[in-house]
């Protein structure tokens, strides 16, 4: 062990940067929830409503300065001035970024009711164990076979399957397992149909059942060669069976319908819902960025805590607080504006840049890197990843995450660049287009794309059929 000492040189986030790097990789409604808190705990922060136009004071206006006749003001009361000097140009320019002439963005108040109602309407679905529930109530059961039935409930997942068994939860409520099957059994007769089971096997059974088809080859192959239907091995499924591959085929299809998990059905899961941060519309022939800045509250510093700096009478212990409040208020305003011009310029010179694939589709989307964007723009490759990071664009084509944008690719034998996503597309349009008795293999893949000038490796096939969820050759045959 020993003490060192050594210089170097290290980079440190300061606190008010942290605070704009992460604004800047917000998403539009945290954004909004973090200024409402903002508006609560910094009372110096007001929002300025949609149909108030903000007088701004003239720089020598009293309102900042004080009265031509003030009494000479101290070091601090100087610093204040000037911090307010800045503060008035930057209450304009807040005001022309949000309240331009040519907006074509703005909402009237009942409209801006509308969408407060929309964005705080989100339904709450009706749980599976509710749902269980219910039909349990008109089931027509005893109370103490209801009590049963309400263990047995409790124990099925979301996915409709029984988390213990009956033997386990009679051992722990002391009741008989012979009673406890005979209540499983009427809950098995419950909406959705295969709830209450134990494993995929009885779940399909179960359904087959309610279909009336116990007696048909798909009830056989469930019942004894399920493992070798998931493998696709139909030959040995039809040796073992004695029928022909293609009545395999067939039953398979039947248990394809079937859902192995009945409970999804009453998912309690949330739909996500994403408001776009950028709209792309084409007006006159020519692509237009234009940035959701409407849900935004329009934050200004109130002219009160102005008013105050300006009164002798208050003391300098609020001064200093105020002061503080008030540079916090100031920098929240700055960042967000720094944050949503620093947006359109990425959003701007991705739609400069993917043009073709906004006037044509997927095929005609570009090569992209943020590094590229970055240096058009003027900054760090990692800002660029932090202002896309969750962020979407509307545009004529539908609704895509920014960073669907930015993608690596190829050149293709004519010199053109072609991106991966591309690639894929035409993977998806090869696969979708093959002959289902004879599907193309991934070296069969690598050799029609050839055929249409794109060059790529058999792993990389491999890998971009993965990516789109295609099973393997043998998989996809069909007899």
């Amino acid at each position: 062990m020993m003490l060192s000492q050594e210089q170097r040189m290290q980079m440190v986030l300061a606190p008010q940067l942290r605070q704009s790097l992460e604004l800047l990789q917000l998403p539009i409604l945290e954004l909004r929830s973090l200024i409402q808190q903002e508006l609560e705990k910094n009372p110096t922060l007001e929002e300025l409503p949609d149909t108030e136009d903000e007088v701004v004071p003239e720089q020598g206006s009293s309102e900042i300065h004080g009265a031509p006749d003030a009494a000479p003001q101290d070091t601090k009361q100087m610093d204040f001035t000037k911090d307010f000097e800045t503060l008035a140009r930057l209450d304009d320019e807040w005001r022309s970024y949000f309240f331009q002439e040519d907006s074509s963005h703005s909402y009237s108040p009942e409209q801006a009711e509308k969408r407060q109602f929309f964005m705080d309407s989100l339904p709450q679905k009706e749980s599976l164990q509710e749902h269980l529930m219910k039909q349990l109530e008109l089931s027509g059961l005893s109370d103490a076979d209801r009590q049963i039935g309400e263990l047995i409930i409790g124990s099925i997942n979301d996915d409709g399957y029984l988390t213990s068994s009956i033997e386990d939860i009679a051992a722990t409520a002391g009741i008989d397992v012979a009673r406890m099957h005979d209540v499983l059994a009427i809950i098995q007769e419950f909406d959705p149909t295969g709830i209450g089971v134990r494993d995929l096997k009885e779940c399909l059974l179960l359904q087959l059942d309610r279909l009336g088809k116990t007696d048909s080859l798909a009830w056989q192959i469930v019942k004894h060669h399920l493992d070798q239907l998931a493998g696709r091995k139909f030959q040995d499924i039809a040796r073992a069976l004695k029928v022909t591959p293609e009545e395999v085929q067939t039953a398979a299809e039947v248990v394809a319908r079937l859902d192995p998990k009945p409970g999804s059905a009453c998912s309690t899961e949330v739909s996500t819902y994403v408001l776009p941060e950028v709209t792309v519309q084409k007006l006159e022939g020519k692509y237009v960025v234009m940035l959701n800045d409407d849900t935004l509250p329009h934050l200004r510093i109130s002219n009160q805590y102005r008013k105050l700096m300006d009164d002798g009478a208050t003391t300098a212990e609020v001064k200093d607080y105020v002061l503080q409040r008030v540079r916090s208020g100031v920098f929240l305003i700055k960042s967000i504006q720094q944050r949503q011009q620093t947006l359109k310029k990425i959003a701007s010179e991705i739609v400069k840049t993917q043009t073709e694939f906004l006037d044509n589709g997927l095929a005609h989307l570009k090569p992209l890197t943020m590094a590229q964007v970055a240096d058009v723009v003027g900054v760090h490759e990692t800002t660029v990843s932090r202002a896309v990071s969750g962020k979407y664009m509307t545009t004529p084509g539908g609704v895509f995450e920014m960073k669907y944008f930015f993608a690596p690719g190829f050149k293709t034998e004519d010199g053109k660049d072609i991106s991966n996503k591309s690639v894929q597309d035409l993977i998806a349009k090869l696969v979708a287009d093959e002959d289902h008795a004879h599907p193309l293999s991934d070296q069969d893949i690598v050799s029609k794309l050839r055929e249409q000038g794109v060059t790529i490796a058999r792993r990389t096939a491999a890998k971009y059929r993965l990516v789109l969820h295609i099973p393997p050759s043998h998989m996809r045959k069909s007899y």
